[in-house]
C-alpha cells in the first residue's frame, strides 16, 4: 500500500469538490466533467450522489502530468 492517506488510517483526508478542483488547476466545472467523462482527470468518485475529489489524488495527477512533461 502506498503512504496515500485513506479513511483506513488515522489521518484524516481531505476531500475536493469538482467546482474546488476546477478553481485550483483553473478549469471550468464544464471542462472537469469532460476529463471525467473522458478519463483524463485526477481520479474521482461519486461519494452520496457527489462526485469527490481527494485531494492528494489531485496532487498525484499534476505531479504526474509535470513528469510526463519532463521526459
Amino acid at each position: 500500500m502506498t503512504n496515500e492517506t485513506d479513511f483506513r488510517s488515522p489521518s484524516p483526508i481531505r476531500l475536493l469538490t469538482l467546482n474546488e478542483v476546477a478553481e485550483l488547476l483553473r478549469k471550468t466545472p464544464a471542462q472537469m466533467r469532460w476529463m471525467r467523462h473522458n478519463g483524463t482527470g485526477p481520479r474521482c468518485a461519486k461519494l452520496g450522489g457527489r462526485v469527490m475529489y481527494r485531494e492528494q489524488d489531485v496532487i498525484d495527477w499534476v505531479n504526474d502530468a509535470f513528469d510526463a512533461e519532463a521526459q
